[in-house]
């Protein structure tokens, strides 16, 4: 156990400037809280419409913690030692064959969805399902190698604050997406992607809102349920891949929608996101905060491509979207798009990511010593070594304003169809 221990003190502290559509630096506002795949497990959801359940009063108000020229409420962040020693624990107890369908898994990323042919040929003509058994296996175990740093979210924030932490910076770009669609107590929120329910939980906590949260992978949805549980919220979270439509929801059954980096899994946007149209309230607002490849990036660039090549894998993406295919796809369906922006600071994510590689990276030589030894399964160093493997090409791509992992775009379904 002091290894674990040696490890998490080695969790470094990372460190919002907004653009308006297509349009001039813009600051985002924060200060609307003055004091504050289908995996192995399908979803018996039925498609009828659910009860919208108010949250349950808190004991207290959420703290809310200053620090210096920034405000951010921690009350539901997870105990960081409590979720490591979790984490390391089911990483220790991985079968050979988990290790093996994760490693598997990344043939994937070698791929597009864009290239349907080349998809048939790798994986035949259900190349669909075999895209999700792959992604089912991924993020079994990438949840949990997240969780040995500050990405337990599995998602590297814009750079909000360049004073905050990675955490903390995670923590100002969630709040900012309540404020930016209007999360107020009574309201039912959807959240595709989910993950382990940490951002449902505290969007929660900072806006009164019910969520529901969709994900692929049924153990983080296990984790989502009892952490939400825990935390005396009463947010539902169903296993489904978000590529299996129609969603199982009635039609204008939420008042909003988020997503924070999961739409690169999504095999046609254009396709959901006239599912998300279906089931939102007139007047309801669409945020994503996502990968997308900008106006610099060069296919024909030799370069360019092999960085391409190098990242897609690392962030997990299958398909390559642009900003402007999301605009079009989201107004096909019949949003109105009233702001496409790069909300990082400077819009640069590199500082946030340079901070996390250089943290896994120094995990990974403290692991491979360990498993030199014995003290550690050998899994261990073929998971970091994959893990590890091309952060710096991600740093670089974001450098040179090739691609973001936290390009947002917000919309609105119209009030009525002439709107």
């Amino acid at each position: 156990m002091a290894t674990t221990t040696t490890i998490v003190a080695a969790i470094p502290r990372a460190n919002a400037q907004q653009h308006a559509i297509h349009g001039p630096a813009k600051t985002f506002a924060l200060g609307g809280r003055n004091d504050s795949s289908d995996s192995s497990r399908t979803s018996d959801i039925s498609s009828e419409k659910l009860m919208i359940k108010q949250q349950p009063a808190r004991k207290s108000l959420p703290k809310k913690e200053d620090d210096g020229d920034y405000v951010v409420d921690r009350s539901v962040s997870p105990n960081r030692l409590k979720t490591f020693l979790k984490a390391f624990r089911h990483i220790r107890d991985l079968s050979p064959q988990q290790v093996d369908d994760f490693m598997a898994s990344y043939e994937i990323y070698n791929l597009d969805w864009a290239d349907e042919e080349a998809m048939i040929a790798a994986f035949g003509p259900d190349y669909q399902q075999r895209v999700g058994q792959c992604l089912a296996a991924y993020y079994s175990v990438i949840n949990h190698l997240c969780s040995l740093g500050d990405v337990e979210k599995m998602y590297i924030p814009p750079l909000m604050n360049k004073k905050a932490s990675v955490r903390d910076n995670q923590l100002l770009c969630e709040e900012s997406i309540a404020t930016e669609i209007g999360l107020k107590p009574g309201m039912r929120v959807l959240d595709l992607g989910c993950g382990r329910g940490r951002v449902a939980a505290h969007m929660t906590s900072f806006s009164g809102a019910t969520v529901t949260g969709l994900n692929i992978d049924a153990n983080q949805i296990a984790q989502a349920k009892e952490f939400n549980r825990k935390c005396d919220f009463s947010n539902e979270f169903i296993v489904r891949d978000q590529n299996n439509l129609p969603l199982p929801f009635a039609d204008e059954s939420f008042d909003a929608f988020y997503e924070i980096q999961a739409l690169s899994l999504c095999k046609d946007p254009s396709a959901l996101f006239k599912e998300i149209f279906r089931i939102l309230k007139p007047g309801s607002k669409f945020l994503l905060m996502d990968w997308v490849s900008l106006p610099a990036y060069d296919a024909t660039n030799p370069v360019h491509a092999s960085l391409m090549r190098r990242v897609k894998p690392l962030i997990g993406a299958v398909g390559t979207p642009t900003p402007a295919s999301f605009e079009k796809a989201l107004q096909d369906a019949g949003f109105r798009v009233t702001r496409s922006d790069n909300p990082s600071i400077d819009g640069l994510q590199a500082g946030l990511i340079d901070k996390v590689d250089v943290y896994f990276r120094s995990v990974r030589r403290l692991i491979t010593c360990l498993a030199k030894v014995h003290a550690l399964p050998q899994h261990f160093k073929t998971l970091f070594d994959r893990l590890c493997l091309d952060g710096q090409a991600f740093v670089e791509m974001d450098n040179m304003r090739l691609i973001t992992t936290t390009y947002r775009i917000v919309a609105e379904k119209p009030l009525s169809s002439s709107s």
